[in-house]
């Protein structure tokens, strides 16, 4: 099998990917490259994209639908971080020869964030270190003092292996579990440590609302005006999944209007998420620029599966192919 030549890595955006590698097994004749930056527009990325037969895409910043994949034709092998990328069509990939890689992960990271959202929205965090550090003591912002967690219920919309573990931590710190999504069963609930509840119940009873959905076309906007508006005044909403998981516009205005008491967001509709945003100036907000994923031992994975990749693709033998079906 003919070499590689060109190895882009896209959307590095802190500028590590070089230094979280063994990038020094490959081949001195592969050119390795490192974008910082996202490119939306399709022409631009395009240029940009012609020349290489290889590319590490960083889970789904950049898609690769079927219009971009039919314009690389140079484009040999794909290279996604983690098990699963929904954004690639794999179809179009098998059809036009690219082969299609995934890598390793390492443990759950989207639940550590997850809690650090909800620790920081019902403590109050920002808020109280914000005011300390500029002069402050015990601070009631917006006339709240924080709340605790015991006694209080954790709605999990998505009961799979970060939504059970994120139920795990909340039946630790005292709270009661409910869940709900469109296939869960009782038992599978109970086997969880929650209660199986129907969606509406879900948001009128939590104090906790934590969504771990996968995006399709039956959970885009699955939270939207109505959800919100059955939400306590007193309840918090928190998505570590994706954005449009919950319809942007509804949940401006519920923050504006004071309808629920907070958010902590990590995914957005747009990432990165543009200057001039209506949720950067929203309300009672904890948020982070899609870091679920971004951790240390988690990136050390990715960059060793993708030096592997590389290495069984010059060898003629893939590992971790991804296909379609």
């Amino acid at each position: 099998m003919p070499g590689l030549s060109r190895l882009a890595i896209l959307d590095d955006y802190q500028g590590v990917a070089l230094t979280r590698g063994p990038w020094d097994r490959l081949p001195e004749a592969l050119t390795i490259e490192v974008f910082r930056d996202t490119v939306t527009e399709m022409e631009a990325l395009v240029a940009r994209l012609l020349p290489f037969d290889a590319i590490l895409i960083m889970r789904e910043r950049t898609p690769f639908p079927r219009a971009l994949l039919e314009r690389l034709p140079n484009l040999r092998l794909l290279i996604t971080t983690g098990a699963r990328n929904r954004s690639v069509d794999l179809e179009a990939a098998a059809e036009r020869g690219v082969t299609v890689c995934g890598t390793p992960s390492f443990g759950h990271p989207t639940v550590d964030l997850t809690w650090g959202l909800i620790l920081s929205l019902m403590r109050r965090i920002p808020e109280q270190q914000a005011s300390l550090r500029s002069g402050g003591w015990q601070i009631a912002p917006g006339g709240s003092i924080g709340s605790t967690f015991e006694g209080k219920v954790l709605g999990v919309m998505g009961l799979g292996n970060l939504g059970s573990r994120v139920a795990k931590v909340g039946q630790a710190f005292g709270m009661e579990v409910i869940a709900w999504s469109q296939n869960l069963t009782a038992e599978k609930a109970e086997a969880a440590g929650a209660r199986l509840v129907g969606k509406a119940q879900l948001m009128e009873e939590a104090d906790v609302v934590s969504l771990h959905l996968i995006l399709s076309d039956r959970s885009r906007g699955i939270v939207g005006a109505e959800e919100l508006g059955r939400m306590k005044r007193s309840a918090f909403i928190v998505n570590t999944s994706r954005g449009p998981l919950i319809e942007q516009e509804a949940l401006i205005t519920a923050l504006q209007d004071g309808q629920i008491a907070g958010a902590g967001i990590d995914v957005f509709d747009r990432e990165p998420l543009p200057p001039g945003h209506p949720l950067l100036a929203a309300p009672n907000t904890v948020l982070t620029p899609h870091l679920g994923y971004v951790t240390e031992e988690n990136y050390a994975q990715y960059f060793l599966g993708a030096v592997e990749a590389v290495e069984a693709f010059l060898a003629g033998r893939p590992i971790r192919e991804l296909r379609a079906g």
